[in-house]
């Protein structure tokens, strides 16, 4: 499973394979990756850490003209609605999907981080088919599931347990 802040990470390799997977999936379904929702996806995809609508505008305001809160609406309402971008209920801030849905179904798991923010997207496995089970015993059809896990990272642990080497 991916650590977004291991070390052994590359960042631009994880970067541009999204960008890959998205323009692929654009390119299939017919989609039109505009210029805001393109500077929307270029945002989100500089760190794993999920970003309000509000830290988009700034961040984006740092290189380019201040966008409209509509248009970066508009541009993760398209961004969700096509796979390419999460909700992260919990805090009301979006990150970007790093599986494709479309082959795996629209579960998602994501644990994150309490201490230094970072969000990753875990791989559902026989979830799925568990959620899947409880909804039919029930007779619920579930449309998509997302199931947060909050806790501390690997490096958030292991800077911890530095931390605590040294104080003594």
């Amino acid at each position: 499973m991916l650590d977004a802040h291991d070390h052994d990470h590359d960042h631009g390799h994880c970067q541009e394979k999204t960008l890959r997977r998205v323009e692929k999936a654009c390119e299939r379904q017919g989609l039109r990756m505009t210029a805001p929702r393109r500077q929307v996806l270029n945002a989100l995809l500089d760190d794993h850490v999920p970003l309000t609508a509000y830290e988009l505008i700034d961040k984006i305001a740092l290189t380019d003209k201040r966008p409209s809160p509509v248009s970066v609406y508009r541009a993760l309402d398209f961004l969700i609605e096509n796979g390419i971008v999460h909700r992260i209920e919990s805090r009301n801030a979006f990150v970007v999907c790093s599986h494709d849905h479309a082959a795996e179904g629209s579960n998602a798991v994501f644990l994150l981080c309490e201490t230094c923010g970072v969000a990753v997207e875990a791989e559902p496995g026989d979830l799925s088919a568990r959620i899947a089970a409880i909804a039919a015993a029930t007779g619920f059809q579930v449309n998509s599931a997302v199931l947060e896990l909050r806790g501390r990272c690997r490096n958030c642990l292991e800077q911890e347990a530095t931390d605590a080497a040294k104080a003594q």
